[in-house]
């Protein structure tokens, strides 16, 4: 599959909801945990594949704000794992030159997955590749409020001007100017929603859905995807006769 990709044509930013993992392990008789912890080799072949293809960021959608009201066991269960999975996973990272970015709300999270989370980014600060932003603690919808809030903080202190907002403007305060829209998005596991996912970003974000499970996913599932996004024309509202002008 990766034969067939353009190298001319790669998306910048490639999100993916990854979705899957309790039917997964509910197809094998096992708690939804075990369908979490055979998930790693999809995010390992998922980053890698970006990196090889030149893909500038890859966003992984692992823990949404909506998750905590899952059961406690699953919660405590993806926590730990956050943070055996970290440090194990750094040689990968080191060795395809990636990056590691958070993207939520990290504060919130557990004091032990925040060490390791933090570790993770300063092993890979010097790393200038591929950025890997997972999304934890995350929803499009507190992203977009939290910007709001720093919007109007910044006009209650004048440092801004009511006739300066526009979308541009907006655009500037999303996730701190760090997460750009997104050109490819994927969600495995046959469901077609994104879930509260990058709400802002994925404006004009190709979809792409996938029967597959997240913990069967592996590079030519990306790759597939990738192709797919190229033969589509994307026009930002424009008629097909303006691209070829």
């Amino acid at each position: 599959m990766k034969e067939k990709i353009d190298s001319t044509n790669i998306p910048k930013h490639i999100a993916i909801i990854m979705d899957g993992n309790g039917r997964w392990a509910k197809q094998r008789g096992a708690a939804r945990l075990f369908g979490h912890r055979n998930a790693i080799q999809a995010v390992r072949d998922s980053a890698e594949a970006c990196a090889e293809i030149g893909v500038d960021r890859l966003t992984l959608y692992a823990f949404s704000t909506e998750n905590w009201s899952r059961p406690k066991a699953e919660v405590d269960g993806l926590m730990n794992l956050l943070v055996s999975t970290i440090k194990k996973e750094i040689p990968t990272l080191m060795k395809n030159n990636i990056r590691l970015q958070p993207l939520g709300d990290i504060l919130h999270l557990p004091k032990e997955a925040q060490k390791n989370l933090q570790y993770g980014i300063d092993q890979t600060a010097s790393n200038d590749g591929m950025i890997l932003s997972l999304a934890l603690n995350y929803s499009g919808r507190w992203e977009i409020g939290e910007s709001v809030k720093c919007l109007v903080e910044d006009l209650k202190n004048k440092k801004i001007e009511f006739d300066e907002i526009n979308n541009q403007f907006i655009n500037q305060y999303i996730s701190e100017h760090t997460i750009p829209d997104v050109e490819l998005m994927i969600r495995t596991s046959g469901e077609h929603r994104i879930s509260n996912f990058l709400l802002w970003q994925v404006a004009y974000a190709e979809l792409f859905f996938t029967e597959t499970l997240w913990p069967d996913f592996r590079k030519n599932d990306l790759f597939e995807a990738v192709i797919d996004f190229q033969k589509r024309e994307r026009r930002y509202g424009k008629i097909s006769e303006q691209l070829t002008q």
